[in-house]
């Protein structure tokens, strides 16, 4: 009979191989199997084992796609192959003649053209070796790139080992915010008075280039391989055939691929396009025109800046005039006053508008936005209607400007406009819509996720005085739902059994569902785990919150001012009384082996790839860093080290020859 750890073994092996075929089926397949509840289960059962059994993990592992502190800045990497930039077509014309050069150069040959969709995103490349996610870089100079394979690790859609065991394998793709998590994102910026991104394409690049992983994951990225930089292990001669070939290695091909025999065929799909793309869950700014022959690409060659046997079509800009007919306020749940301008309908990328953004007053005053002006909009980035600008030659005199007012529209509290803050804000904590915005935060899924509980039932349960903060949610009976508009018998009970279960959840919802300013979901998560229960976090003084690393000042300023007033102090009280739990469930924390050791690693390694190795330290407890110091506990080398090593000698850190570190960490493997 197997022993407790052989056993724990099998089975997190087990649950790997179940977890990396369900995201196969969800990010590649789009036909996931179960729900997002059950593959939590397999995440949680994964953890549980791993955190038993340190040993057991392994650098593939999906627990390990958010691990380790930030890191002090980012690696130069060189491409295996250069990521060379594509050349722009602005209409058919230009695409006839790309086709007429195509066909000169390869006289008398039958030419295949395969259209994709050009994914508003950030270019990287990806580099797998015997089937393993080893490097992940940033387009860079087309040359050389960033590392970030950390921050590639946090997406989801990206497999940390293929489905087959290729030798080596460089592919490029391109990572992409969704327009839901976009507008998300932006949102709660925006509720922070932080800038917001301009659109998805600037969110995603800022996401990837953040030196603290943790911040990556929560941004909800994700990513479409295009095609190869390098492979070995696979003959292929068709560029449609590669991307078939890696949706089967497991990893995400945009499907709305096709391939065509004439740039008739080409143009015509481009057209389509051009208006169907707004019906797509993430932005895409053009197509990709690539020949489909792979031999055909080499004779084809390339420029110094990009290759011959591709081009991209970018959409036209969609923008349109209308007139601003009024400029609202909406107030959001942390206070802050947002502007809205209110169009005479246009049509509008896919969509009739008849609102759009102005962000703050001190862009209203910056563009010069008045009622009654005439204006130019467009979408940023597909997906928010804004104004770019107004045609002041078309004023005519009657226009009105806008008169930022001293009190809420809401409640009539004085506004107040913290200093260094683009954001005004209504300090009335029991402003309506403050409360009510509130509310649908507390409810919403990444929150205590109450199904069923949406912003029309929540208006209902206001108006009635049902509910005057979420601890009045818990004491909802029957007879208080069941008389509702659009709530019968059925949906009563349902709601009731959604609002009771979300009792149960870990504090790190809790926390995230109060909507105390600056904690997303990421920091929830660490204050949760960090002091295990509401009254102890309540207690926490600012100098304890702001040494915990991912934790900064505005953070610990926003937490403590939270529990030092009154009316929240009472809300927390009302939520336990109602049984809503306030501890977060702690693991059990086993020592690793290397814990607080400090690594560098310099030269090239023959057992290992480097970001190998350094996975291999961090799973055992260490950290590893770039540069040499004092406080360095070892220094790994390989062949050619260079100026690193000689650090190391001169301030007396210990050095270690690869076959050294291997002695140093196999009792641990």
């Amino acid at each position: 009979m197997a022993n407790p750890l052989e056993r724990a073994r099998e089975r997190a092996q087990t649950l790997r191989r179940e977890i990396a075929d369900h995201d196969y089926r969800y990010y590649v397949l789009d036909s996931p199997l179960i729900t997002d509840a059950q593959y939590d289960q397999l995440m949680r059962e994964l953890l549980a084992i791993e955190k038993q059994y340190p040993e057991l993990v392994t650098p593939d592992s999906p627990t390990q796609r958010v691990g380790g502190k930030p890191r002090e800045g980012f690696v130069t990497v060189a491409h295996r192959t250069p990521m060379l930039s594509l050349a722009n077509a602005f209409g058919e014309e230009e695409l006839r003649d790309f086709d007429r050069r195509v066909r000169a150069a390869l006289p008398g040959e039958k030419v295949e053209y395969v259209v994709e969709l050009k994914i508003d995103g950030l270019a990287v490349s990806l580099w797998y070796e015997n089937g393993l996610f080893v490097r992940g870089a940033t387009r860079g100079d087309g040359e050389t790139g960033e590392d970030i394979t950390p921050n590639l690790k946090t997406i989801p859609a990206i497999p940390l080992r293929l489905r087959e065991n290729v030798p080596a394998l460089e592919v490029r793709g391109e990572v992409y915010m969704t327009k839901e998590a976009f507008l998300n994102l932006n949102e709660a910026r925006e509720e922070a008075g932080e800038p917001l991104f301009a659109n998805p394409r600037n969110a995603a690049a800022g996401s990837l280039r953040q030196l603290d992983p943790a911040v990556t994951a929560a941004r909800k990225l994700n990513i479409f391989v295009y095609g190869l930089g390098f492979w070995e292990g696979k003959d292929l001669s068709e560029h449609a055939a590669s991307l078939q070939w890696l949706g089967k290695l497991g990893l995400p091909v945009n499907r709305h691929f096709r391939v065509f025999g004439d740039m008739a065929e080409v143009i015509a799909y481009c057209t389509r396009w051009q208006q169907e793309r707004f019906d797509l869950p993430y932005a895409a700014d053009g197509m990709v025109i690539k020949v489909n022959s792979l031999d055909q690409q080499a004779r084809l060659g390339a420029t110094m800046k990009s290759p011959r046997w591709a081009i991209a079509y970018k959409f036209p800009a969609e923008e349109a005039k209308t007139m601003v007919k009024d400029i609202i306020l909406r107030v959001g749940r942390t206070g802050v006053l947002t502007p809205t301008a209110v169009l005479e309908p246009v049509r509008l990328a896919g969509t009739t508008v008849t609102k759009a953004t102005l962000h703050n007053e001190d862009m209203i005053k910056e563009k010069d936005v008045r009622v009654g002006d005439t204006v130019l909009v467009h979408k940023a980035g597909d997906i928010i209607p804004e104004v770019i600008s107004v045609v002041k030659e078309a004023r005519t005199g009657r226009e009105k400007v806008f008169v930022w007012p001293e009190r809420c529209p809401e409640c009539g509290s004085r506004v107040v406009r913290p200093a260094g803050e683009a954001a005004v804000r209504c300090p009335n904590v029991a402003c309506p819509a403050r409360l009510r915005e509130g509310l649908i935060h507390f409810v919403s899924r990444a929150a205590m996720d109450i199904m069923g509980l949406g912003p029309a039932i929540l208006g209902q349960l206001l108006d009635k005085g049902l509910v005057r903060d979420p601890a009045d949610l818990y004491q909802l009976c029957y007879e208080d739902l069941v008389n509702l508009e659009r709530m019968g018998p059925k949906s009563s009970q349902n709601l009731l059994a959604a609002i009771a279960a979300s009792k149960t959840n870990p504090l790190h919802r809790l926390l995230f569902a109060l909507g105390i300013r600056h904690v997303g979901e990421r920091a929830a998560k660490i204050l949760a785990e960090r002091f295990g229960s509401m009254e102890r976090l309540s207690r926490a003084s600012f100098e304890e919150l702001v040494a915990i690393p991912e934790i900064g000042p505005k953070i610990a300023e926003s937490v403590v001012d939270f529990f030092t007033t009154e009316k929240n102090r009472e809300l927390i009280q009302k939520l336990a009384a109602a049984g809503v739990n306030m501890q977060e469930e702690k693991a059990p924390v086993q020592a690793k082996p290397l814990a607080g050791k400090l690594f560098v690693l310099t030269g090239a390694l023959s057992r290992y790839t480097r970001q190998q190795a350094q996975e291999l330290i961090e799973s055992l407890g260490g950290r590893v860093t770039s540069s040499v110091s004092k406080k360095t506990d070892y220094v790994v080398v390989g062949e050619d080290p260079g100026s690193k090593y000689e650090k190391a000698v001169a301030l007396g850190v210990p050095v270690l020859r690869e076959e050294d570190f291997v002695e140093l960490i196999k009792p641990f493997l």
